[in-house]
């Protein structure tokens, strides 16, 4: 037998789900499967970082949010005790992930600018301090 297809609920069905009684979360990218649907109330107690950090993001799409804190693999099996579906994604919502994934994708190794702008801010400083310190000695 064939196991039952995921239930496919909307960005605005999943928004509802924001409270201490019935938190839901979207977790999940292209990389990852896609956008899935966590039913999370009943762990919201458990939760090693307490209860209001998810709730901060209770209702929405919190993939960001839970890559970025760099979960373990106890942490992701422990999601997938609540899957309870996927995201149906309107054509607007998947060009808006698709423009935040490039701008990801870019933004990661656009950390050399500001080294630059140090870099020649020194340099400027040390030539302006030179300068004046050889105007001064004559």
């Amino acid at each position: 037998m064939a196991p039952e297809p995921e239930k496919e609920y909307t960005m605005e069905e999943v928004a509802k789900h924001d409270k201490t009684d019935d938190c839901w979360l979207v977790i999940g990218n292209d990389a990852t499967g896609g956008p899935k649907v966590y039913d999370v109330t009943q762990y919201l107690d458990d939760h090693p970082g307490g209860a209001e950090v998810m709730l901060d993001v209770g209702g929405k799409d919190a993939d960001e949010f839970f890559e970025d804190i760099g979960h373990s693999n106890d942490a992701r099996d422990e999601l997938k005790k609540h899957l309870i579906g996927s995201v149906k994604l309107t054509e607007e919502e998947k060009e808006k992930r698709r423009l935040a994934a490039e701008k990801a994708k870019a933004g990661g190794g656009g950390g050399f600018a500001p080294i630059a702008i140090v870099v020649a801010l020194v340099a400027a400083g040390y030539y302006y301090y030179k300068n004046n310190m050889a105007e001064a000695a004559e």
